[in-house]
């Protein structure tokens, strides 16, 4: 069992990915501000990988201190700008399973991430599976105060290189500073978000 070094987790390592896409796919220039793209992410020992658990306690009860260290970081990695939208997902090494990976994205988990980049009425978009190191997951992304901002919906590709190992889960939170560049499919506009229900 890897040494406990971070609340009551070993934590291999800490990951940031920040980008700025200034153009759309087709080259036109940013409508505004640029989209900075942020995802922080992290691998940890799996407390139960290889076994069969009722109880994932070990993961969920303390997640919130992860929660803390993921807001903290993104707030960092932000720059000053703001955080518009955001989504999380985990990739699970082959000794373990995809409910692992679910225990430590919870509300638990979750809540102080909410709290960091200024609170988010709407529920977090989520995506995982098991896979080996290297894998690459597709991240997506959604405004966190009303899930009807249709122009919010987006999605970061990412790897992590040497993680996750077998008895590894890779953790991710991934953050948006706006929509799509470009975004003309209508509906709500994120000016209009009332920020009420986390719908509109």
């Amino acid at each position: 069992m890897p040494v406990v070094n971070f609340g009551t987790y070993h934590v291999r390592k800490w990951f940031t990915h920040v980008e700025d896409v200034l153009a759309n796919e087709t080259g036109q220039a940013a409508d505004g501000s640029a989209v900075r793209r942020i995802v922080v992410a992290a691998a940890i020992h799996n407390p139960y990988a290889g076994r069969f658990s009722e109880d994932l306690s070990d993961i969920v009860a303390k997640s919130d201190e992860l929660g803390r260290e993921v807001g903290r970081r993104a707030v960092e990695a932000a720059g000053g700008e703001p955080i518009q939208s955001y989504g999380k997902a985990c990739v699970v090494g082959a000794l373990g399973e995809y409910e692992h990976g679910n225990a430590f994205l919870t509300q638990v988990f979750a809540d102080p991430v909410r709290d960091a980049v200024g609170g988010g009425k709407s529920w977090v978009p989520s995506t995982g599976k098991v896979g080996a190191a290297g894998a690459v997951i597709d991240i997506p992304l959604a405004h966190k105060d009303a899930l009807y901002v249709r122009s919010n919906y987006d999605t970061i590709s990412i790897g992590f290189g040497d993680a996750p190992r077998p008895d590894e889960v890779v953790i991710a939170f991934a953050f948006a500073s706006r929509g799509r560049l470009h975004a003309r499919l209508g509906g709500l506009t994120a000016t209009e978000v009332r920020g009420e229900d986390g719908l509109r």
